[in-house]
């Protein structure tokens, strides 16, 4: 687990203080440059920041937005790239604002951890609901609870297990994995990067040891999830080989699939089938840049030489032979919707899902979420940061799973045909029954043999 790439996200309600935890677990991990760290002292100086003389205000070495400064919240996802001894992070700080539920959702998608702030003196609040029913759509890995501010309530065991029951209560309603909690002070820094005095009731890891600790989802698909590559490019140089090239003649004939392996593992003599057409072949070759690898896993970027001349371009799938899922032409869908204008019943969208884009009608909008309990409500539309299942109707069959099953090959976009703007994230999920709201069978509309294509 060492040093692989972890992306973690923050998230919480307003003032839960998580660009100043963000900001207190760069500063004391050292990943702050000190020409930056001066500009951030100086800017806390002249704002009038209490505390100790030189004290620095943590948050601003995330919230960089003016107006983010200026009314001292978080807008934007602001994407911070850091590095300590056993692993390197995207961390990834989102805002609390109602209003900016959709960038949190930006922030989550591809996390391996959300770290969910909760304000010791306050419990949960609308807000904390709503970002860990998002977290439990998006089937987020690991869940962290950091109860911050505790120094504010003398560091008190009481009050902390309080607040930590609360939420375990509400991770366990929402279908959460077992969450970690961890008792902080942003401000101060206790268990952020180092385990504090102040907490001797606390017997567990910092934050920042327990990030480290923690298998990511490469890691986790690359042992439970069989190959996936969606094919981004066919090289196929012929003639047009660099004049440096020690042996152009290699690579007259050459041809392969490059992407980047979604999931899992492929060896040399693996067999393979490529969809669209489903045919089964075997790898003869792996490629990354000039290296010959006999194996690559998720999410390595390669290019795969295969022993038949198969006719695939991008948008074509590469999966292990026996685990082709069955192409499909309708959708059941779980939507983030972020984009300004409503979305209504009859909309025509494209559908990205890995490397392919086709388009999409939606027929019907299934219901709203409702975030305290998950439960699909009647909608005629969704707005932004409506939280809805619809249906989606393609031109074209897509090789997806339920997201339940495989978080990448359940994902997708929505995106406006005419601006490329993009609408919504998306997560296919089991066939949902209007009335009930309830996972499970429904009678499906047959698809119309020309699709949607204008």
């Amino acid at each position: 687990m060492g040093d692989a790439l972890f992306r973690f996200a923050t998230a919480g309600s307003v003032d839960d203080g998580k660009s100043t935890l963000v900001g207190r677990l760069l500063h004391d991990s050292k990943a702050i440059l000190a020409d930056q760290l001066e500009s951030v002292a100086r800017t806390s100086a002249e704002r009038g920041f209490g505390g100790e003389p030189g004290a620095i205000d943590f948050a601003l070495l995330t919230d960089g937005l003016r107006a983010e400064r200026e009314q001292g919240i978080t807008i934007d996802v602001a994407y911070r790239y850091f590095s300590t001894g056993r692993r390197s992070f995207i961390l990834a700080d989102c805002p609390g604002h109602v209003q900016y539920t959709r960038n949190m959702v930006t922030g989550a998608t591809t996390a391996d951890a959300v770290v969910v702030l909760v304000d010791a003196r306050n419990g949960v609040l609308e807000q904390t609901r709503r970002h860990l029913a998002v977290v439990a759509l998006l089937r987020v890995p690991h869940v962290i609870i950091a109860v911050n501010k505790i120094d504010l309530l003398g560091y008190s065991e009481a009050a902390c297990t309080a607040v930590a029951d609360e939420v375990s209560a509400l991770a366990v309603d929402l279908g959460l994995p077992a969450a970690h909690v961890i008792p902080v002070s942003a401000l101060a820094g206790d268990n952020v990067v180092d385990r504090s005095a102040n907490t001797p009731w606390y017997d567990g890891p910092s934050l920042i040891e327990l990030l480290e600790a923690l298998p990511s989802l490469d890691e986790l698909e690359t042992e439970l999830e069989a190959l996936r590559m969606p094919v981004q490019l066919v090289i196929r140089p012929q003639g047009a080989v660099a004049h440096d090239v020690e042996d152009p003649e290699r690579f007259r004939d050459y041809r392969a699939f490059a992407g980047r392996i979604a999931s899992g593992t492929v060896r040399v003599g693996d067999r393979v089938q490529v969809y669209p057409g489903g045919a089964t072949t075997t790898v003869t070759g792996i490629d990354a840049g000039s290296l010959e690898l006999d194996a690559a896993s998720a999410p390595r970027s390669v290019s795969l030489r295969l022993a038949d001349q198969l006719d695939a371009a991008r948008g074509a799938v590469v999966v292990a032979a026996g685990a082709l899922p069955e192409p499909r032409r309708e959708l059941d869908a779980a939507v983030f919707w972020l984009g300004g204008a409503p979305l209504r019943p009859g909309a025509r969208v494209l559908v990205k899902s890995g490397t392919t884009t086709v388009q999409a009608l939606v027929p019907e909008i299934l219901g709203r979420r409702d975030l305290d309990s998950l439960e699909l409500e009647p909608a005629a539309l969704l707005e932004i940061n409506d939280i809805g299942q619809v249906r989606l109707r393609l031109s074209a069959e897509l090789p997806v799973e339920e997201y339940a099953a495989h978080r990448r090959a359940g994902a997708f976009l929505v995106i406006d045909p005419q601006s490329g703007a993009t609408l919504a994230a998306g997560i296919v999920t089991a066939p949902v029954t209007p009335t009930t709201g309830h996972a499970g069978s429904t009678t499906r509309t047959t698809t119309d043999p020309e699709g949607v294509a204008a």
